[in-house]
């Protein structure tokens, strides 16, 4: 099992960026696949990003493709989310979330397969 703690939100302008970190304990990080999801107020919860626990392979969700761009470094048992150009609609509750898989390619943006989630943190963009 992992647990994870999400930090670096806060209130941004438009146009302005913020790093998300989503830091992990417990078992070896480097075994799990992880994806960032986003609920805004009033909306479900969707799929932001994915990395697989390798590193080489990622995805984005169209709204965020040449904006936002996720890594790892598994030495740190850390997932980033850099968020660059951020827009109003970007607001939202981010939460990371994990899920061990053998193969090292492996991600996902459907919200079911992850078993492991943090508790999120707020980022706020004004306009």
């Amino acid at each position: 099992q992992v647990q994870l703690v999400e930090s670096g939100g806060g209130l941004v302008q438009a146009g302005g960026s913020l790093r998300l970190s989503c830091a992990a304990s417990g078992d070896t990080f480097s075994k799990y696949a992880v994806g960032w999801f986003r609920q805004a107020p009033g909306k479900e919860r969707e799929f932001v990003a994915a990395i697989s626990w390798g590193g080489a392979s990622t995805f984005y969700a169209g709204s965020v493709r040449g904006r936002f761009t996720i890594s790892r470094d598994n030495a740190k048992d850390t997932v980033y989310l850099q968020m660059d150009n951020l827009k109003p609609d970007d607001t939202a509750v981010y939460y990371c979330a994990a899920v061990e898989h053998a193969d090292p390619y492996y991600y996902s943006n459907f919200e079911p397969y992850y078993d492991y989630w943090g508790q999120g943190t707020q980022v706020t963009v004004s306009s």
